[in-house]
């Protein structure tokens, strides 16, 4: 399908899907259909390329193909064709999953991806295995090695639970590739491979084991990288994004600080990049929380997060914020006055919206908890709490009554915060339709999926409970959708 077709394509999905209530409009996702995992997301000559697992058949996982979009600016996408497909007999055939993109000495873009095949022998009916394909038209095009798959299984002597999504980076005069595993009766892992030419690899060791109970038996989508003067190891485990920062030096790495990269199960598979500005920037999958036949009904499944930028804090901690170039999307806007909130007082603000977002500076006392509701229906009945909670120091999202639907997931996602003495709460809430992602003091972040079966919940409320608190800003800006520019828009390819 040539790129003209694409647009036309995208354009006509917007215009169908329009009346939707609950289809994001400013977050990334694919015309129609599946999408999961990012994939070797890059920043090349200029332009940010996103991968992801697709399924271009129908809003359910299956047939796992690369889908791939392009853009200048992080905000506004152009869809490219379709980078992998699960085609190539004894490689590939049952699925293209999750992998990583980088670029050669020499220049040459390439993607590492894990190819699936029959084995009826296996757990799950399946082989996993890593594969390697190469553009040489800017990344429009991918051709598969001949010599694939690179490496053909896990090593020898090992009881593995999974073998999957490589990580490739250059280091040292080597290419070294995580994959993705578990052993057996320990706890996950990543798998470490070294080698000279991309082709001939060598195994190594496991990078760090963790325990079963706290890091979980399977670590899948490992993200390796280099972050201020430490590195950083992302996995996804246990339905989150866990991380681990610490030490690396002739191919150990010496654990340290550990965290979740987000609290909410949501948000998973998270994978990062580097760009031209230095960077590092992250993007997840966040999954449905409804049923599998309202997602099939729909005609959708799963969204890209925003761009976040990752920082690494003085403690090891993993910090994050929404990349700045999100600003360029806020629209009309709305101030609320400095306000004292009284215990247990809820006020509504003279705003609504189902695609905005939301900045907040609160000055807490010892006792306080503070809920900021989004998507709310006039009468309380539907609404979305994000809340902080100063005794415990736990910010997090109450979900319980996001909707009436009784198919929709109700939960509450929530982790810890501790905010230094006289440090107010800062928040910053985008409210996507079915998306709430929360970012707070550059620390912690939270998303959920939220699915109001009522149109007029989307307002907008804040309450104190406890000691009360001080409001000192609150901005509120209409947020625009990032395809109406679709018809005018050129990615330069």
């Amino acid at each position: 399908m040539s790129i003209e077709q694409l647009r036309e394509q995208r354009i006509e999905a917007e215009e169908r899907f329009a009346t939707d209530p609950h289809r994001p409009r400013y977050h990334f996702l694919p015309p129609a259909n599946w999408l999961n995992d990012p994939n070797g997301p890059i920043h090349h000559d200029g332009r940010y390329h996103l991968f992801y697992q697709y399924n271009p058949a129908e809003a359910r996982w299956g047939d796992i193909h690369w889908g791939h979009a392009v853009s200048v600016d992080l905000l506004h996408w152009e869809d490219r064709p379709i980078a992998l497909a699960p085609r190539t007999e004894g490689v590939d055939e049952l699925g293209c999953f999750t992998g990583c993109a980088f670029v050669q000495d020499d220049g040459t873009p390439t993607i590492a991806y894990t190819g699936i095949t029959p084995a009826p022998d296996q757990p799950r009916g399946r082989h996993e295995s890593q594969s390697l394909a190469i553009s040489h038209d800017g990344l429009l095009t991918w051709e598969k090695l001949a010599q694939n798959p690179v490496i053909a299984g896990p090593p020898e002597g090992l009881s593995l639970t999974g073998f999957r999504d490589p990580c490739v980076w250059r280091e040292d005069g080597h290419y070294y590739m995580l994959i993705g595993s578990g052993i057996e009766g320990a706890g996950g892992t990543a798998l470490l491979y070294r080698s000279a030419d991309l082709i001939e690899w060598e195994y190594v060791h496991p990078i760090t084991v963790g325990d079963a109970e706290r890091h979980g038996t399977m670590w899948e989508c490992p993200d390796f990288f280099a972050l201020g003067d430490r590195h950083a190891l992302l996995v996804s485990t246990l339905g989150r994004q866990m991380y681990l920062t610490g030490g690396w030096d002739r191919e150990q790495l010496t654990p340290g600080a550990e965290g979740w990269v987000d609290f909410g199960p949501s948000f998973y598979a998270g994978k990062s990049f580097e760009d031209a500005h230095g960077r590092r920037i992250l993007w997840g999958w966040l999954r449905e929380a409804r049923e599998q036949q309202a997602q099939l009904d729909a005609g959708w499944s799963g969204v890209m997060s925003l761009p976040r930028v990752l920082t690494m804090l003085p403690d090891g901690a993993l910090g994050c914020e929404p990349a700045e170039e999100l600003q360029r999307l806020r629209g009309e806007a709305f101030s609320a006055p400095a306000t004292e909130l009284r215990a247990d007082s809820e006020v509504a603000l003279e705003v609504a919206g189902d695609c905005i977002e939301v900045e907040a500076q609160v000055e807490l006392r010892s006792e306080t908890r503070f809920t900021l509701t989004v998507r709310c229906s006039p009468t309380g009945d539907e609404r979305t709490d994000v809340f902080f909670d100063a005794r415990g120091g736990r910010l997090g999202i109450d979900a319980t009554r996001s909707s009436l639907d009784p198919g929709v997931q109700a939960r509450v996602s929530e982790g810890p915060l501790a905010l230094r003495t006289g440090e107010p709460l800062e928040l910053r809430v985008f409210v996507d339709r079915s998306v709430v992602e929360v970012f707070a003091n550059g620390r912690a972040a939270v998303t959920e999926r939220a699915y109001p079966s009522r149109p007029d919940s989307v307002g907008v409320r804040i309450a104190a409970a406890g000691d009360g608190a001080a409001m000192t800003r609150l901005n509120v800006w209409r947020m625009r959708n990032i395809w109406d520019v679709l018809p005018g828009f050129d990615a330069g390819v």
